[in-house]
């Protein structure tokens, strides 16, 4: 599988959060601990949020632990909101347009996971993307399908009920081609001001997902930690798995929940997928 970050709050220095601390997300990109394989070379990307219009993103198909224009612009670009991710593919090709974050104006989206039996499911999952979206994808993965049945779904005014109603279509799509379970993962998404990440799969054993600790409690627990009194008290980390060496800085987010992060909010909420309130036509 894949390993993700997102940082919310004061502005840092990308390479802060990707390549100072112990278990760093580089690190992580050769020897993850609790991903399913511990190697996540199949390309990497980042987006984060500036004075731009639309966030940035630069994307590769090199593994991120030997990628040294990553390195070089991670030490020069200052965010206090951002995406990045390592990509350990499942069946699409290693290639640049199958990298994450995807975006689509102010938004961003990625996912660690995988949509089961995705040859066969493919096909009705893509009729159910709005037809003024269709043309903007351009790779092959399942994480861009379902960023554009989100966006369907209206992720731009809803984000839970919209990846609600993805993921519920996901089940019924793949149900009807005889998946028992046909979604895995974990997802976030943010407009640039608030970030949401969810928890969820169809076998209720999805993978791994932390949080940070409220930072004055962090600057309790750790007093002599220059790091924790460097950034605002509003700053979040969210994590595929901890990074750091900070024992009781983390807290794992619970099955079936999705967190909000942003505009000062911290918070934490029951997840539930939605069945289409209509049948979708499957192919045989």
């Amino acid at each position: 599988m894949c390993r993700w970050l997102a940082y919310s709050g004061s502005p840092i220095l990308l390479e802060r959060a990707l390549y100072s601390p112990a278990n760093s997300l580089i690190d992580q990109s050769l020897h993850a601990k609790l991903g399913a394989e511990p190697t996540n070379g199949d390309g990497f990307g980042i987006g984060w949020y500036d004075d731009a219009a639309t966030p940035g993103v630069f994307r590769s198909i090199e593994p991120a632990w030997n990628d040294h224009n990553l390195q070089e612009l991670s030490a020069h670009i200052t965010s206090g909101h951002f995406f990045a991710h390592l990509r350990a593919a499942i069946g699409s090709p290693v290639q640049q347009t199958n990298c994450h974050p995807f975006r689509h104006g102010r938004w961003l989206f990625m996912h660690n996971g995988y949509v089961d039996e995705l040859p066969r499911v493919r096909r009705d999952l893509l009729f159910a993307i709005d037809e003024s979206l269709f043309s903007e994808i351009t790779g092959t993965a399942d994480t861009e399908i379902l960023f554009y049945l989100a966006l369907t779904f209206g992720l731009e005014d809803d984000p839970p009920e919209a990846v609600a109603r993805t993921i519920g279509l996901v089940e019924q799509v793949g149900h009807a081609k005889g998946s028992k379970y046909p979604f895995q993962g974990t997802i976030a998404t943010t407009n640039g001001e608030e970030t949401w990440c969810f928890r969820y799969s169809s076998e209720r054993k999805s993978r791994s997902l932390f949080f940070t600790r409220s930072v004055e409690t962090l600057r309790e627990l750790y007093p002599d930690r220059e790091v924790v009194f460097e950034v605002s008290e509003e700053s979040r980390l969210v994590v595929s798995e901890p990074i750091g060496n900070l024992p009781g800085a983390w807290m794992e987010v619970p099955e079936s929940s999705y967190g909000v992060v942003g505009r000062g909010e911290d918070s934490l909420h029951q997840f539930k997928v939605k069945a289409p309130t209509t049948a979708v036509s499957v192919g045989a």
